[in-house]
C-alpha cells in the first residue's frame, strides 16, 4: 500500500476493478486540483463512467454531466460530451510529462476547456505534453487501471464507484 504524504492532496478513487490512490499536484496545477477535490468532495465522480478505454493509451473518465449511472441526464451515447456546472477552467500546461499514472485533464480543441473529464495514461504519451494540464499521478492502483474495459464508447463500462479526498475518507 502506498504511503499517503499528505492526505490533503491525495484522492482515493474507488473504481467497479477496485481502488486507486492518485496524488495530487496544487503545485503544478492549482486550479485544476482545486476543481477535481470539489467535485469529489461533493460526490459529483460517483458513479461516473470511463466512457473512452484506449489499449495502450488511456482511460477517460469524469463526465459528471452524461456519464453518471443513475442521474436524470445519465446518456451513454453523450458520455464524453458533458462536464459540471461549474466554469471551464483556464489551460495550467508545464513540462511534466505525460507517463504510465499520468493523471490529466481532457479538453476541446480550446486550451482553455477542460472542466471534469479526465485521463489517466496507460503507457507514456510524450505527444500530449505541454497540452494538457497534469494534475495528478496515480501512485497505488495502475494493476486496477489497467484492468478498465476497453472502447471507444465502452459496452457496459467500468465506473468510479466513489472518488474521496484522503483527508476525508
Amino acid at each position: 500500500m502506498a504511503e499517503i504524504k499528505d492526505p490533503e492532496n491525495t484522492v482515493i478513487m474507488e473504481t467497479t476493478k477496485g481502488k486507486v490512490v492518485i496524488a495530487l499536484f496544487p503545485d503544478l496545477a492549482p486550479g485544476h486540483v482545486a476543481r477535481i477535490k470539489e467535485l469529489s468532495r461533493e460526490g459529483a465522480y460517483d458513479g461516473v463512467v470511463f466512457h473512452r478505454v484506449i489499449e495502450d493509451f488511456m482511460a477517460q473518465t469524469g463526465d459528471v454531466q452524461f456519464g453518471k449511472q443513475g442521474s436524470d441526464s445519465f446518456n451513454p451515447g453523450r458520455a464524453g460530451m458533458g462536464g459540471s456546472q461549474k466554469p471551464d477552467l483556464k489551460a495550467e500546461f508545464s513540462a511534466t510529462p505525460h507517463v504510465r499514472g499520468t493523471c490529466s485533464m481532457a479538453r476541446s480543441q480550446n486550451p482553455n476547456s477542460a472542466n471534469s473529464q479526465f485521463f489517466i495514461c496507460f503507457t507514456d504519451a510524450p505527444w500530449l505534453n505541454k497540452q494538457y494540464s497534469v494534475w495528478g499521478q496515480v501512485i497505488e492502483g495502475m494493476d486496477v487501471i489497467d484492468q478498465i474495459k476497453k472502447g471507444e464508447p465502452v459496452r457496459d463500462p467500468d465506473s468510479i464507484v466513489s472518488m474521496k479526498v484522503a483527508a476525508d475518507a
